[in-house]
């Protein structure tokens, strides 16, 4: 019994933690990253609410009077202040719902070289999307031609937003692949800026753990003798 009671510390540290680290192959950090990314990529496609997104197009008219190149800066204006408060405020009256949700649910974009102003509506439903992005394209479209007058240029509809058939948001597969993909990309970056297990150790020495196991050894077989 004392022989096994002084054999079991010995036999624990063969195998410590370290040590199996030091038996992985060199590329694990890789392959734990890819499963880990893929996991999360996968429940974030399943458990994730679908997108939604909804394109409505508005295009810049000038005046007879005036400049057709002013048209370009006025949209470009228009564009910056599609999302502003009050063309919010406007547009809640339309789309029902609060000046916040808005903010959130809608972004517009413009074109360097033409007349033109894109609002996207994005919500958990086709239907609301669109709502969101037209009732924003017509709060901006009565701020132009409130200011029609001042500015030669008034905003029109070129083409509304519709409700869309299919979700804008990665479906599953997708997001396993792009999570799985992010997760070799981060492997990957560990092993190279981690140092290498031949520079970490030039020679292959005994380590304490292994120089206690070897004396540990010799004194319970001098103790057996």
């Amino acid at each position: 019994m004392r022989r096994a009671a002084r054999r079991l510390p010995a036999a624990a540290r063969r195998f410590s933690p370290r040590r199996g680290l030091r038996r992985l192959p060199p590329w694990w950090p890789i392959g734990l990253c890819l499963a880990v990314g893929a996991g999360g990529g996968a429940a974030y496609g399943m458990l994730a609410t679908p997108q939604y997104s909804a394109t409505g197009y508005l295009v810049a008219v000038p005046a007879k009077d005036s400049d057709p190149q002013a048209a370009l800066g006025f949209a470009q204006a228009y564009g910056r202040v599609a999302t502003s408060p009050a063309v919010l405020r406007q547009a809640q009256n339309v789309a029902g719902e609060p000046v916040a949700r808005l903010r959130a649910g809608v972004r517009s974009a413009t074109s360097p070289d033409a007349p033109m102003i894109e609002i996207t509506g994005t919500a958990p439903r086709p239907q609301l999307a669109a709502v969101r992005a037209n009732a924003v394209a017509t709060a901006l479209t009565d701020t132009s031609a409130d200011a029609a007058e001042q500015t030669g240029v008034e905003l029109r509809v070129l083409a509304p937003a519709h409700a869309p058939t299919a979700p804008s948001s990665p479906s599953p597969p997708l997001a396993t692949a792009v999570g799985a993909a992010t997760g070799g990309l981060v492997g990957g970056l560990f092993l190279l800026v981690s140092p290498s297990r031949s520079a970490r150790r030039p020679a292959e020495r005994p380590t304490g753990e292994e120089r206690a196991d070897t004396s540990e050894g010799s004194k319970v077989k001098e103790g057996a003798r």
